[in-house]
């Protein structure tokens, strides 16, 4: 099986943390949002080839993925970022064989051995969610298989929403798909791989849906939070051995080599390795590696690498780098 991962996106909704890493390469629970998926891909251990599509800050997603993983691996460059069909087209040179997507800016709860036992052309994997309005639903026939996706629907026609997980077996049909789509007008000047996936179906296709357990989305300030919280519940959780003067509430990420004097930490914090924090309470809230936070109060926070806050209270969100002090 291959794999394709399309990671091209600037990430503009989690600026300025992204101006400098990649969006895929931000850390929730001390661990970088695409290692969660590339671990479970570790574990399937029937990968022949992972493709990357890459684009914003592409040359440190292939240091981090090429020191980190041992997956055979091709980078391949976006330079037009005009939709997710385009960039999967980008991979057509090296899919011979069936392929899995996946869209690296959530972190899914789902056991992908399904894939091994299926017989349909593919998986569509989803999520039962309520705001249906703001996502690409999935409608389903009587047999639990794919007849459409609506996006953005303004009636429920469904609420098991599109989470960016696919596997393909026809990946012959899959690309006569995207040629298709990519004929036509663009979409708001996109081109979407969903599209694609509907002419399999128009086509004969049997494309399988799979409710996932958990989704996770990692793609915004507020739904990172979250993501954190969620990933330390879970048992992603790690604390030093008791220190005096610092009160810990679980659950909490606190990486080798912080310093922690006078503060009360968590609950739903991670702190990355060499940070100080003095005086200071923290909750709900990522401070990244070597990082200072003197005398605040900080919560709902994100805090980037080699940055200094001191004497603030409330939110805060601060990339690498920087520095905010209280008049």
């Amino acid at each position: 099986m291959k794999v394709i991962i399309p990671l091209a996106g600037k990430g503009t909704r989690l600026r300025p943390h992204t101006h400098v890493t990649p969006k895929p390469m931000l850390k929730v629970a001390g661990k970088a949002v695409m290692s969660y998926i590339l671990d479970d891909l570790e574990k399937l251990g029937n990968v022949e080839q992972i493709v990357y599509i890459t684009g914003h800050l592409r040359q440190k997603v292939e240091e981090f993925t090429r020191s980190q993983y041992q997956f055979p691996a091709v980078f391949v460059e976006q330079v037009v970022q005009n939709g997710t069909a385009s960039a999967v087209e980008l991979a057509r040179p090296y899919v011979d064989q069936p392929v899995l997507i996946i869209f690296v800016d959530t972190i899914f709860d789902t056991d992908l051995s399904v894939i091994k036992t299926t017989d349909a052309d593919g998986i569509i994997w989803v999520k039962e969610v309520e705001d249906y309005q703001r996502f690409g639903v999935v409608v389903t026939d009587s047999e639990g298989n794919m007849t459409q996706i609506v996006e953005k629907p303004k009636t429920p026609i469904s609420k098991r929403a599109n989470i960016g997980l696919y596997f393909i077996r026809d990946w012959k049909l899959l690309y006569e798909g995207i040629d298709h789509v990519m004929k036509q007008p663009a979409n708001m000047g996109e081109y979407f791989l969903t599209d694609a996936f509907q002419y399999m179906i128009d086509n004969g296709a049997r494309i399988k849906v799979v409710d996932v357990e958990g989704w996770f989305d990692a793609g915004k300030l507020d739904t990172l939070l979250d993501t954190n919280r969620a990933m330390l519940e879970k048992g992603r959780a790690n604390k030093p051995d008791a220190v005096h003067g610092v009160t810990i509430v679980d659950p909490v990420y606190i990486e080798e080599g912080v310093t922690l004097t006078g503060s009360t930490i968590g609950p739903n914090v991670s702190i990355g390795a060499g940070s100080a924090v003095e005086q200071s309470v923290i909750r709900d809230s990522v401070i990244g590696t070597r990082s200072r936070v003197l005398r605040s109060v900080l919560t709902k926070s994100m805090v980037g690498d080699e940055a200094l806050v001191e004497g603030v209270k409330g939110e805060v969100t601060l990339g690498d780098h920087s520095e905010v002090r209280a008049e």
